[in-house]
């Protein structure tokens, strides 16, 4: 029988764009659990931010963090070793680079080009909770970060920025923010834990569920690819990729739609 794998990411999708709830996707995560499908977070939130939401889920599965960054497989999780380092309680695979020469880098860009832009590393933790929507402990959380630099443009997006960070070879996407990260992205994580999945598992089913620019490289990699609906009333314009599901439901509501709807047809 072959085994279905879900991978989805956070905001916008399982949680709601402004309250951060998942109410109502409750009855498709009943669902999977009762049929014990893996669900792997896959966010640009930090490791401690996805530990947060594992332990409200009653989640125990391998997640990635940082559109990709890391990926982080529980301790025996996998009847083997994968090809990460032990850290505490994971065994960790890292893609980014690390967080204080991102950073650098940054700095350097803007300096250099004169752009009024700012990270997540200028601002105050207060600063990040009033942008973001977060509670003061959770801004505090989004702060400690491993891989990427997310920032915003004082005014509207400043193409000649982005062309600088092509230009030195790094990577940006865009969330809800836009990201500044190292050669790594989201579909290089999730096609990596599939491998893992069916070394142990043989042929998996994948779905992935994601509704910005960012998910787009893991939507590409999945079986079944999901878009959900924005707080807006419409999808992300810029991904259309064949086979795509759009919901119907904004956020979570989309979520619960489309996984109830997809595991059911799959046998």
């Amino acid at each position: 029988m072959t085994k279905i794998v879900i991978f989805s990411d956070l905001d916008g999708s399982l949680l709601h764009p402004i309250s951060y709830s998942y109410d109502e996707a409750v009855p498709a995560l009943d669902l999977i659990r009762e049929r014990d499908i893996p669900l792997v977070l896959c966010s640009s939130k930090t490791r401690a931010e996805i530990e947060v939401y594992r332990r409200r889920l009653d989640n125990r599965h391998p997640f990635i963090s940082e559109n990709g960054g890391g990926i982080y497989l529980p301790a025996g999780y996998f009847p083997f070793h994968g090809p990460g380092d032990q850290r505490e309680e994971y065994e960790v695979i890292y893609l980014g680079s690390p967080y204080e020469e991102i950073r650098k880098r940054f700095v350097e860009m803007r300096e250099r080009l004169g752009i009024a832009v700012r990270g997540f590393g200028d601002m105050s933790i207060e600063e990040v909770a009033g942008l973001t929507g977060l509670s003061i402990e959770e801004a505090r959380l989004a702060k400690q970060r491993d891989f990427e630099e997310p920032f915003i443009f004082s005014d509207k997006p400043d193409d000649r920025f982005l062309r600088e960070i092509e230009g030195e070879k790094l990577r940006w996407t865009q969330g809800r923010f836009f990201h500044l990260m190292g050669d790594h992205h989201k579909g290089r994580a999730v096609n990596i834990l599939r491998m893992l999945y069916e070394r142990r598992d043989g042929p998996v089913m994948t779905i992935g569920i994601g509704d910005s620019l960012n998910d787009l490289p893991f939507l590409l990699t999945v079986d079944r690819p999901v878009l959900v609906k924005k707080e807006s009333g419409k999808h992300d314009a810029r991904i259309d990729i064949p086979g795509l599901v759009r919901t119907e439901g904004i956020g979570p509501a989309g979520w619960n739609e489309a996984v109830i709807r997809l595991v059911s047809e799959l046998p």
